[in-house]
Formats: C-alpha cells, sequence, structure tokens
C-alpha cells in the first residue's frame, strides 16, 4: 500500500542578499509561516540574530551567548 503525502504544514522564506556573512550590514533573513500564517522573522548575524514574531511591530535582538543559553535551557533544562 503506497503512502499518502500530506501537505506541508511550515513554509521558510529565506533572503540571502551575500553568500558569506563577513560584512556589517550582511544577514539571513527566514520568513517563517505555518499553514499560510506568518509566525515571524528570524535575521541572524554575525553578532546577534533578531525576531519579530507575525503581529509584532518591533524585533528583540538575542546576542549569540544569550542565544546559546536559551536553547541549552530549552533543550537540556539547565543553563551554563
Amino acid at each position: 500500500m503506497a503512502k499518502q503525502k500530506t501537505a506541508r504544514k511550515h513554509k521558510v522564506n529565506v533572503h540571502l542578499p551575500v553568500f558569506e556573512i563577513s560584512k556589517a550590514e550582511t544577514s539571513l533573513d527566514l520568513e517563517i509561516s505555518s499553514e499560510g500564517l506568518k509566525l515571524g522573522e528570524l535575521t541572524i548575524g554575525r553578532g546577534s540574530i533578531n525576531w519579530q514574531g507575525g503581529a509584532r511591530k518591533t524585533r528583540k535582538r538575542i546576542r549569540w551567548p544569550d542565544f546559546s543559553d536559551m536553547m541549552d535551557g530549552l533543550v537540556y533544562g539547565k543553563s551554563r
């Protein structure tokens, strides 16, 4: 019996104007949506990442060490 294909639930659009993120003002921009609803935008740069929720007007800047601590706490249940 053949498997049925399920519709994709999430979509990520990528905008990378420069191949290498080595200069100031270069970043990887991801627009994330689920079932047609925009969940938010994630901007990845050399010094930090920025998150803007789908209906939010402001961005939240998170420096890489802080992001690492957040992810460790989320994934492993502890901080450094």
